[in-house]
């Protein structure tokens, strides 16, 4: 009886088109917002969004598709979902979805291919995106049946949101968005090689707690995987009930409240000088949904070298990886809190260990000195800072504006900062913005970018302007390619080949061009009172500030060098001198 009305039900299906069954698909998955750009193999799909009520971003490059919709996925924890056509429309998000793979976003793109009867013949606008892009997805499709376009997007949504989250790509060649076949969306997904391992293991969860007993100088590590799990309350009430301080990595901040008294700050080559002392100095190591990347644990030989390491990852191919671990659990990151926190371990005696870190706290704490007769960029920061209350989401560029962002605004709650780490991709910040106010419209969304990544998706003001997103655009303005320029001065010998930008576009008639406000300052003053006007206004602003050019990110960790051989720091009452 039962297989008769599944029969019955099956012949009752319409037939519909290729390109029908994606928007129907998208509606299935409750999809909010596309980013994308048409073109001749994604027409048919294109067509059928002209009256589907789907709601579609028409950014002005696929590189700006692609990371507003990592910004997007960041904030709102969906999958971000692009639509890109053949050839150069797919090799343009080539960027954005190593970009996403390396930070773990769940994005589910969808590039146009030519006819199945012409692919591999060098035809207008084929390149192979499959090959092209197979070592930088989560897992990658091209459709070849029609009757398998459903059951292929519903895996994809699967894939790109479970375990660890990551980019997955569909290449639909544009017969199969013109043939028709039954759209069957209810099946469910099988996948017997791919079953995320979300529970940890009881006996790993016992060492553990057994390690932190006895543990005299324990330490938490943790990384994005904290707050792609949203277990950023479980980790809270584990290091309160435990007693251990935290560290965050740059993509794991907000994770833990940055001015709670057990918060040491970010770890890494531009990391505070406790957070990287207790690295050094730990004899337990608790690493929470970080992959030891290299900007954090610089050299290897140094990285917490009398340290037990325990590692909980969702990946099981990131444990052991870098860093020889003891103790590894495989596990999405809250339930392995959650265990942790119900197992009420006997904590570590840290008594100790917690006066030493607050004295290196109070002694070497992140400090710059201040000049009001120009915009020192921490000053900056920290201005942003206190005009949004702390409140604002935070997208950067890459180079030394994403570093002081991260240093100087505190990021006391979670999914409020949106950045590229991994690939450390510039032109990522504006674009980024985008999907970040979509995903949160109440929110107070600033984008603060380099003078230099900018001009590399500044055509996405556009958008902004557009769709009236009331995003504040802050160019931390050093006439150079900041962090490129620190480097040749600190390890070149001054040699500054092809970094400093002197003849640089006027930003606010730029701005002005696009129909957006824009403002510069040149001062402390100034910037106070265009900050102001700025966050007045419930509409987008350009910033244009002057910075002191020569400025230099510290702490700084030098590359082949350990955590403890920071240069740079400086003893508080010397520091601010």
């Amino acid at each position: 009886m039962a297989n008769m009305k599944v029969e019955e039900k099956r012949k009752q299906r319409t037939r519909i088109s290729g390109a029908l069954m994606l928007i129907e698909a998208l509606k299935a998955e409750k999809v909010e917002v596309i980013f994308g750009y048409p073109g001749g193999a994604v027409l048919p799909i294109y067509d059928k969004l002209y009256d589907s009520g789907l709601f579609h971003v028409l950014t002005r490059h696929e590189q700006g598709a692609i990371h507003a919709a990592e910004g997007y996925a960041r904030i709102s924890g969906k999958p971000g979902v692009v639509i890109a056509t053949s050839g150069p429309g797919a090799t343009n998000i080539v960027t954005g979805l190593t970009d996403a793979m390396m930070d773990s976003l769940p994005l589910v793109v969808f590039t146009g291919q030519v006819a199945s009867s012409v692919i591999g013949s060098d035809a207008f606008q084929e390149a192979d995106i499959l090959g092209i892009t197979m070592p930088i997805t989560k897992h990658s499709y091209q459709v070849r049946d029609i009757q398998e376009l459903p059951k292929i997007i519903k895996e994809a949504f699967h894939i790109a949101t479970t375990g660890r989250p990551g980019p997955v790509l569909i290449d639909i060649p544009k017969d199969m968005t013109t043939l028709e076949g039954e759209f069957d969306y209810e099946q469910d997904v099988q996948l017997p090689g791919y079953q995320p391992t979300i529970h940890p293991n009881h006996l790993q969860i016992r060492k553990l707690v057994e390690a932190v007993s006895q543990a005299k100088k324990p330490v938490i590590l943790a990384g994005a995987g904290v707050l792609h799990a949203n277990a950023s309350k479980e980790l809270q009430q584990y290091a309160e009930q435990q007693n251990i301080p935290v560290i965050h990595t740059l993509l794991g901040l907000g994770g833990f409240p940055a001015d709670h008294p057990l918060f040491l700050g970010m770890a890494g080559m531009h990391g505070t000088y406790t957070a990287n002392m207790a690295l050094y100095e730990c004899d337990l190591l608790i690493n929470i949904g970080a992959r030891f990347d290299d900007r954090v644990t610089g050299n290897l030989k140094y990285f917490a070298p009398n340290a037990t390491v325990a590692h909980i990852d969702i990946d099981p191919a990131e444990i052991g990886k870098n860093v020889p671990t003891k103790i590894p659990i495989v596990s999405d990151a809250k339930e392995a809190l959650k265990e942790l926190v119900h197992q009420e371990g006997k904590p570590a005696d840290t008594a100790a260990w917690l006066a030493q870190l607050n004295e290196w706290k109070m002694k070497f704490p992140l400090a710059y000195q201040n000049d009001a007769q120009t915009v020192k960029p921490q000053k900056l920061i920290e201005m942003i800072y206190e005009l949004t209350n702390g409140e604002a989401i935070v997208t950067t560029d890459v180079g030394q504006h994403q570093m002081w962002a991260a240093q100087y605004y505190k990021f006391n709650k979670p999914h409020r900062w949106v950045t590229s780490g991994g690939l450390g991709t510039m032109g990522f910040g504006l674009p980024a913005a985008i999907g970040a106010q979509l995903a949160d419209k109440n929110a107070t969304v600033v984008s603060i970018v380099g003078d230099a990544g900018f001009q590399m998706t500044l055509q996405e003001l556009s958008v902004i302007q557009e769709l009236n997103l009331p995003i504040k655009v802050v160019i931390v303005n050093n006439q150079s390619l900041g962090m490129v320029r620190q480097w040749q001065q600190l390890f070149y010998e001054k040699r500054y080949s092809h970094s400093l930008i002197p003849n640089q576009p006027d930003f606010v008639k730029l701005a002005e061009a696009y129909n957006i406000k824009a403002f510069r300052a040149k001062t402390e003053e100034e910037a106070v009172n265009v900050l102001k006007q700025a966050f007045s206004l419930k509409e987008p602003v350009l910033l244009d500030f002057h910075v002191k050019a020569d400025e230099n990110v510290y702490p700084m960790v030098a590359p082949g060098k350990g955590l403890h051989e920071m240069v740079g720091v400086k003893p508080c009452e010397e520091s601010l001198q």
